[in-house]
């Protein structure tokens, strides 16, 4: 059994908002994205392909890596990451990926019922503190950093409560909703 809370926060891209397909779905892999989505995708490839040959490999990821910082990183986790993919990663492969993450995300009902449990007087928000602490000591755990990006994406209000709601739109929309 997971941790429900902590699997739903940031399980995919902030801007990922996936285009809504006919009855049946389309098996193209383009489709379940904007273009200007694509475009960022296809940016994000191009930062990660290194060596610029089309095909992001273990090395890639090892520079990338140590790009941002992380110089020790196990062949192991390269290795486990790499195989995430069906085959070599070129662009399509890339972007396939990320559409299979964003259909494993749960529906918003789903999500916001597992903040209700945290929210017995339904307010529609729960205290900052209780939430860090949570995210913090339980299942698998935030880290600082995370904490910190969480509070930047969804800062509290004056009285120190985080709108669980918003949350749970942005994880399933990708985006605010307009006010």
């Amino acid at each position: 059994m997971g941790c429900p809370l902590g699997t739903f926060l940031f399980q995919a891209p902030k801007k990922a908002k996936r285009r809504q397909q006919a009855e049946g779905g389309s098996s193209n892999v383009f489709s379940m994205f904007e273009q200007s989505q694509i475009q960022e995708y296809k940016e994000a490839f191009t930062i990660i392909d290194q060596n610029r040959d089309g095909i992001i490999s273990k090395d890639d990821l090892r520079d990338v890596l140590a790009s941002m910082g992380q110089l020790n990183v196990k062949n192991e986790e390269l290795e486990a990451m790499i195989k995430e993919a069906s085959g070599p990663i070129n662009f399509t492969v890339f972007l396939t990926m990320f559409g299979e993450k964003l259909k494993g995300a749960d529906p918003e009902d789903v999500i916001v019922s597992a903040f209700k449990v945290l929210d017995p007087e339904g307010t529609g928000s729960i205290k900052k503190e209780f939430l860090e602490e949570l995210l913090t000591t339980q299942c698998d755990r935030f880290s600082a950093e995370e904490m910190k990006n969480l509070w930047a994406a969804f800062p509290p209000d004056v009285a120190g409560n985080v709108d669980y709601k918003n949350i749970c739109y942005v994880i399933t929309h990708g985006e605010e909703k307009e006010e």
